[in-house]
């Protein structure tokens, strides 16, 4: 699907460079003039905000290793070195903590985007997957780098999930003993942390690259649902159409996040870890980041350790099954009205998860809890199947052409009766 290149090099050095490795052109036949449907709206750009955020974390995150010591005596005081000591090392920490949090919150929609709009199904399933991978590593490094700044919240958040893993039968005390580098949280798991949360983002970066390879293979999906049957009418160039759209949307997210970074940088931070670790004084109320708080509700939601960790990775797990849980055979919400409206109560229900998270875990905080998992894994595995067999869907239009037209009939209709009651 990769559009086909018209570039021509102009200089001596291009013509050398393009029979030698025809860089030039694959990034004009992948950018530049790889057909888009002409329909797209502004949440396809989150993928391109997701790769800029991706590259600002990687370089912010570079250079705060350079000065971050990874020794339990010291990398406290290191975090304190860089707030006060190194230039810019207060903008570039609170960057690259901000920035995690708005990673985060673009992968959010990002998915719950091409849920909405049935980006999973075929022939898209493996460009699903990719992105559930690509959201499970995002998780462990946001949890490794959670762990590194050495307070209170980071040292009992890594002494709870590492002992999670203890529950796995026969070999789960290994991989904690693993994972911790001894029996209990120290340096050495710090030093694994550390040296894992510097590699995780390369990898990310890597399979980021297959999930780009993927979407050209198969194509962009659209807000209709409908794949492309006439590519001169219904697509446009890559550049400037869609790089135009990115750009805007791009500019409106980084007004959030410089908003985040500089005017209030603790606002999602816990104020426990301004406090250095101690392990002989345990917090009132351990909780992680906000982006993990809907599957920490999942967690403590089943009082049984094991069944408990089960749960939490099944919830995530789940989401790559979406292509084979959803049995209709429309892809797009636009045009399934009783999945719309489920799609916003799930989309709740996680939103409540989220917010019973972070309440401790105990009388009805528990109880919704409970309530809001089960509804969790009851869309997934019964609604969304049984939905695709009985849902009378509304007509769906033969091409993007003709939705592209009944929309802008639409919108004429709208404008000729607001002038008229003007």
């Amino acid at each position: 699907m990769s559009g086909h290149s018209t570039y021509t090099p102009k200089s001596a050095f291009a013509r050398w460079l393009e029979r030698r490795l025809p860089l030039l052109s694959f990034i004009h036949a992948s950018f530049v003039a790889f057909p888009t449907p002409k329909n797209l709206n502004y949440f396809w750009t989150f993928g391109a905000i997701l790769s800029f955020m991706l590259v600002a974390q990687i370089l912010t995150g570079v250079v705060l290793a350079m000065h971050y010591t990874p020794e339990t005596t010291l990398a406290f005081n290191s975090i304190e070195h860089i707030m006060r000591d190194v230039n810019w090392g207060g903008v570039l920490r609170y960057a690259h903590a901000s920035g995690a949090s708005m990673f985060f919150l673009a992968a959010y929609i990002h998915m719950f985007r091409g849920m909405y709009y049935g980006s999973y199904k075929a022939p898209r399933e493996l460009l699903w997957i990719l992105g559930v991978i690509l959201f499970l590593l995002m998780m462990a490094t946001g949890f490794l780098g959670y762990v590194l700044p050495w307070g209170q919240m980071s040292f009992w958040a890594a002494t709870v999930i590492t002992n999670l893993f203890s529950a796995i039968p026969y070999v789960g005390n290994a991989i904690t003993t693993w994972l911790l580098g001894g029996y209990s949280v120290d340096n050495p798991t710090l030093n694994r942390f550390y040296a894992l949360h510097y590699l995780l983002p390369f990898i990310v970066a890597a399979v980021v690259g297959l999930h780009v390879w993927a979407l050209h293979v198969v194509g962009q999906n659209n807000p209709t649902g409908i794949e492309v049957k006439d590519e001169a009418k219904e697509t446009v160039p890559f550049s400037p159409h869609a790089t135009l759209k990115d750009s805007v949307g791009l500019v409106l997210f980084l007004v959030l996040y410089a908003w985040l970074t500089f005017f209030v940088p603790n606002y999602l931070l816990h104020p426990d870890n301004y406090i250095e670790a101690n392990p002989l004084v345990t917090p009132a109320h351990i909780v992680p980041e906000w982006y993990f708080l809907p599957f920490y509700a999942i967690l403590r939601a089943i009082p049984n350790k094991l069944l408990g960790v089960i749960a939490l990775f099944a919830s995530i797990i789940i989401v790559a099954a979406l292509p084979w849980l959803d049995t209709s055979r429309v892809r797009s919400a636009v045009y399934r009205p009783a999945f719309k409206k489920l799609f916003w109560v799930f989309v709740a229900a996680c939103l409540g998860l989220g917010y019973l998270g972070a309440q401790p875990a105990e009388g009805v905080y528990l109880i919704a809890g409970r309530i809001l998992m089960a509804y969790y894994f009851f869309h997934f595995l019964a609604l969304m199947p049984a939905l695709g067999k009985i849902e009378k869907t509304s007509p769906v239009p033969d091409s993007i052409e003709e939705a592209c037209r009944a929309a802008s009939a639409a919108r004429a209709d709208a404008a000729k009766k607001a002038k008229a009651h003007a």
